[in-house]
């Protein structure tokens, strides 16, 4: 079979560029299509022996660092790349690279990590985080927004298969796209962690510090437990706001190496997460440690964090609603048990991850290959 990638772009290193980095793995000939490369950058490390093929916009002054500022070029960009020679192409798509184009004889298989948020339900928090709500500048925003989700929505009907990073997303697919998806969780290097079973008395949380990961609300929570201790990890526009009212209680790492975080996560009482993610890899990460989490019962965390055996859940995304959690986790007869955590964080190991999509991606084109002789 004759394969390529297409991937959104390639500038830093998070969780779609590690499905990427399998996907290479598992299909080692594919070149991989994409908007705006770094290859200096962390993703030039895996892909250096690979056949990178960008669009126009790598062209573009600055277009390593100014690429989000292309969104209204960024379909045209996807739909310039000829993939004509493939017999399957996979996207790996968060906002464009499933909008390429192919033609009936070709299988478009497309790992979708999301629906583009920032078009779709996302929509009104990104104009207001960004100051374009009102005045010319905020109708412009608005105008390529609403093209962006007619172009998203057409583009859907070159898919002849879904592939969704969780429950939680497959639901985004059929509300949008009104499509089916199979739900293939994305890979977690689970084996680099190590668990621990002497916990200290400290509680922990990591992340980009922006605002939908609501690291501020957790902040907030132990500035009314001062008896309790946290250790936070990240860094990012959030973090001048949080560190100039962090409580003493609150200890701010900002970046760390992996190797430090690591070790304050498998050393914590407990992970707080309180993002509605649409998967969520620290947490699984922090099971793989042995230590379970508190984590906002909505989004991929219902799916990755077992009630009662990992983990609880809070019902609000409020300081009280935190509180009430860590109360509870406190005063909680459960003895998390240190086998069942890591077992639990083994279920989205890499090479699960590798195994489900090579079986899908042979089913599909078999059955296309049955469909066409029909």
């Amino acid at each position: 079979m004759h394969i390529a990638v297409v991937h959104d772009w390639l500038i830093a290193k998070g969780g779609a560029e590690n499905v990427l980095q399998a996907l290479t793995e598992i299909y080692p000939n594919a070149p991989v299509y994409t908007l705006v490369y770094d290859a200096r950058g962390p993703c030039g490390e895996f892909l250096a022996d690979r056949q990178v093929v960008t669009s126009f916009l790598q062209r573009f002054p600055q277009s390593t660092l100014r690429y989000r500022s292309f969104l209204p070029l960024m379909p045209l960009a996807i739909e310039q790349f000829d993939l004509s020679p493939y017999e399957i192409v996979i996207s790996s798509s968060h906002a464009v690279a499933k909008g390429i184009l192919t033609h009936p004889d070709q299988l478009h298989v497309c790992y979708c990590y999301t629906p583009i948020r920032y078009a779709w339900d996302l929509q009104h928090q990104y104009l207001r985080q960004s100051g374009l709500e009102h005045g010319a500048k905020g109708w412009l925003a608005k105008g390529i927004l609403h093209y962006i989700r007619l172009w998203d929505t057409r583009t859907s009907n070159g898919v002849d298969a879904f592939i969704a990073i969780s429950r939680f997303i497959a639901q985004r697919i059929r509300k949008i796209y009104r499509r089916e998806a199979k739900v293939i969780y994305p890979p977690v290097d689970v084996e680099r962690f190590a668990p621990c079973a002497e916990k200290q008395e400290y509680y922990f949380t990591a992340g980009r510090m922006v605002p939908y990961k609501r690291v501020d609300l957790i902040v907030k929570a132990f500035a009314h437990m001062p008896h309790r201790k946290l250790v936070v990890i990240g860094d990012g526009p959030e973090y001048a706001k949080i560190q100039a009212d962090v409580p003493p209680n609150v200890t701010l790492l900002g970046y760390q190496p992996w190797e430090v975080l690591h070790e304050k996560m498998r050393q914590a009482k407990a992970f707080i997460f309180a993002a509605e993610e649409d998967f969520g890899i620290l947490p699984v990460e922090a099971q793989a440690c042995g230590t379970p989490v508190i984590a906002y019962g909505k989004g991929g965390a219902l799916e990755t964090v077992i009630e009662g055996k990992t983990g609880l859940f809070f019902k609000e995304q409020t300081v009280e609603s935190i509180i009430e959690a860590i109360e509870q986790f406190e005063n909680s007869p459960t003895d998390f048990s240190m086998d069942e955590l890591v077992a639990n964080a083994k279920r989205f190991a890499k090479e699960r991850f590798k195994t489900e999509i090579e079986n899908f991606i042979n089913q599909q084109w078999q059955k296309f290959k049955r469909e066409k002789t029909l």
